[in-house]
């Protein structure tokens, strides 16, 4: 049992190090977490359960697409040892094109299925009528760009140092 549970330790461990190593790993779950919260918290878009299972699939092939391109990258990096190799290329130019086209499937989705003028109006009234909540908003934009852009392990030194 316990390689069982050694086994969730691992994994969980593969997610952290994605998402703190891979800058593009941190734009999918932004944009991820920005989708959700708009959908969870606000009423303004008809999405139904079906609608919401696609959304759901689109958004977690490119989650996975991402982790099997870390994946891949890192064993090609181990395997060439630094040396350039044109298979070593084409390995990773593959993958990283998986994630892209994982993307652009789920961008596309979100556009057919969320592309609904009257709710981005009913958000805009929304935030024109409580503009506290759009600061909020604007400075968790910032705190987002901040978090895909700047490297995290940048961060952790601060909170290690005494």
């Amino acid at each position: 049992m316990s390689s069982f549970l050694k086994s969730f330790v691992y994994a969980f461990r593969g997610l952290g190090y994605c998402l703190v190593n891979e800058r593009n790993m941190r734009v999918h779950f932004c944009c991820l977490a920005y989708m959700v919260f708009f959908l969870v918290r606000y009423d303004f878009f008809a999405v139904t359960r079906t609608q919401a299972a696609i959304l759901a699939v689109a958004a977690a092939l490119v989650i996975v697409a991402e982790y099997i391109n870390t994946a891949v990258e890192r064993a090609v990096d181990t395997a060439s040892k630094g040396e350039k190799s044109e298979t070593a290329r084409i390995a990773k130019d593959t993958a990283a094109g998986a994630v892209l086209a994982a993307a652009i499937f789920a961008v596309a989705v979100g556009i057919i299925i969320l592309y609904q003028p009257e709710a981005f109006k009913a958000l805009f009234a929304y935030y024109t009528a409580n503009p506290l909540r759009f600061v909020l908003f604007a400075v968790s934009f910032i705190f987002a760009i901040c978090f895909m852009f700047i490297d995290p392990k940048r961060y952790l030194k601060i909170f290690r140092r005494k």
